[in-house]
């Protein structure tokens, strides 16, 4: 262990605020079952991780990102996940190294808020000028994170104006039966819907009828009143 991770570490404990944990168990669903089931919180929250990785996160090999990675304390997971988004933005020589690293490691990603904080500014960004296809086996995969991983990382491509692999994906997981992949979905559908309202008519139109009632209101939620009453009346 290098003295850049025992800092990092050392550093994250100060700001733990563990009366703030049980909350953070039933909002992470970490109970018998649930999709967090066993994640151990420490009460950390986002600003003071985003204050150690910006102390910490340059200093740090990335063995000890990766040490972080697997870490069974979902704080030190979301430190080496922002320090990855940090040193990938930062780093063009490390960005091929992260990826793979990312993509190897995707059973650590395991919780909504690690993937979303990660997927758009690493996966998307990455292949912003790079095949696609690999999302595509992410959004087939058995691995619920994975299949947010795809759909999050089309993010970064939105933002650029280019809707297709968000449209393309999300029909594929029209049937999925996580419901967190049809927040996902959604959300996503909402944020094209911002910059081309009637592209998101058009689509939730012909997909209404079998889409998840969830994915159907987050993706309509900024739509006039009288366009979200006709299409959930379809849905």
């Amino acid at each position: 262990m290098t003295e850049a991770l025992e800092r990092t570490r050392a550093e994250l404990r100060k700001h733990a605020e563990p009366e703030r944990v049980e909350q953070l168990r039933t909002f992470f669903r970490t109970g018998p079952g649930e999709y967090g089931e066993g994640d151990v919180l420490i009460g950390v929250r986002v600003p003071a991780s985003r204050a150690v990785v910006r102390a910490n996160g340059d200093d740090l090999e990335l063995a000890d990102v990766l040490m972080l990675l697997h870490s069974e304390i979902h704080e030190e997971r979301l430190v080496a996940l922002l320090t990855m988004v940090r040193r990938y933005g930062r780093n063009p020589d490390e960005r091929e190294c992260i990826f793979d690293l990312y993509l190897a490691n995707t059973r650590y990603i395991n919780s909504w808020d690690l993937v979303d904080t990660s997927a758009p500014h690493i996966v998307g960004a990455h292949l912003e000028r790079r095949s696609r296809d690999v999302l595509d086996r992410l959004a087939a995969s058995e691995m619920l994170w994975e299949r947010r991983i795809a759909l999050l990382a089309t993010q970064h491509f939105i933002r650029l104006d280019q809707f297709d692999d968000t449209l393309r994906l999300v029909e594929a997981l029209l049937a999925d039966e996580e419901d967190l992949i049809h927040k996902a979905a959604g959300w996503m559908l909402r944020e094209i819907g911002k910059r081309d309202p009637a592209l998101i008519v058009g689509f939730v139109e012909r997909h209404a009828a079998t889409m998840p009632r969830t994915m159907l209101r987050y993706a309509i939620e900024r739509l006039p009143e009288d366009q979200r009453r006709r299409l959930m009346e379809i849905g």
